[in-house]
């Protein structure tokens, strides 16, 4: 399975099949790893207001812009709105200062980062509609190529279509072996909806797994890590593995000439569980 492979989105947009993460990736580290991603192949960027790095990402992307290392049109830039800016004119005052802060004319997918859930707001359906309807306001005017949701389980998602003009285009979670979501990936799936792995390697203890090791031994000059982006992309989820190692970056883009069996794909699928600590309904920020 090449890496050149795509995943398409309901508008017809087409997304790379791994993406670069930047989470906990801040300033000059943020600035540097970008600019490697961007100048290894990488063409989905990933950040979020929240990680207060978008001038850094910015500063990689238009530096690698300006080199001639990519064109714009051969990026997809993704950013999310922060919690604190729920609601529609705090949400359009929110993407109005990250597309600033990218120094971009347009982003290429925008996202909700966390839902409003019932356990902090009474009306928890509302504040994500009326959050939902600035990012339709912003996908209609062309500010933003695609948009969707982040860490947003069914019970959030139903409500969600039921008032939506444009439907989400993906959605964000955390999802890796012994973390996978399968409710919730099914669900998306069934509705058209691209599902991204945040945090795919699961915080980076499942490297060392006996079973990914296992399956590592069988596919001779591949890492752990790739073994695990690749379990990824052949259930039909795009991976966005974050890294400020040069090396690192370079080896989880390499994740081509291979293919796991279905047998491996389950033996890995068999990982216990782990993960999961950030649950939508329960967060507190």
């Amino acid at each position: 399975m090449e890496m050149e492979m795509k995943f398409t989105l309901r508008n017809g947009l087409n997304l790379p099949a791994m993406g670069f993460g930047t989470w906990r990736a801040t300033d000059r580290d943020a600035q540097l790893s970008v600019t490697t991603a961007i100048e290894c192949g990488y063409r989905l960027i990933d950040t979020a207001a929240k990680y207060n790095n978008e001038t850094f990402v910015g500063n990689a992307i238009n530096d690698c812009l300006q080199r001639g290392v990519v064109r714009r049109e051969e990026l997809f830039v993704t950013s999310k709105v922060w919690n604190t800016n729920r609601g529609y004119d705090k949400t359009m005052a929110a993407f109005k200062q990250t597309l600033s802060d990218l120094k971009l004319d347009y982003i290429d997918l925008y996202l909700v980062h966390w839902p409003a859930s019932p356990h902090q707001f009474a009306n928890w359906r509302e504040i994500n509609a009326e959050t939902w309807r600035a990012l339709e306001t912003l996908y209609k005017d062309g500010l933003v190529k695609s948009i969707g949701v982040s860490n947003f389980y069914i019970h959030h998602l139903d409500p969600l279509m039921q008032t939506a003009t444009v439907a989400p285009m993906v959605n964000q979670l955390e999802i890796h072996p012994g973390h996978f979501q399968k409710e919730n990936v099914d669900w998306c799936h069934n509705n058209g909806i691209v599902v991204e792995a945040w945090r795919p390697l699961g915080k980076g203890v499942l490297l060392s797994h006996p079973i990914v090791k296992e399956v590592t031994t069988h596919h001779p000059g591949h890492t752990p890590a790739q073994i695990l982006l690749h379990w990824l992309i052949q259930q039909d989820i795009l991976p966005l593995p974050k890294s400020i190692s040069p090396e690192r970056i370079r080896q989880n883009l390499n994740c081509r000439n291979f293919e796991l069996t279905a047998d491996e794909i389950k033996a890995i699928a068999q990982v216990e569980p782990n993960g999961g600590e950030e649950q939508p309904d329960e967060i507190e920020f």
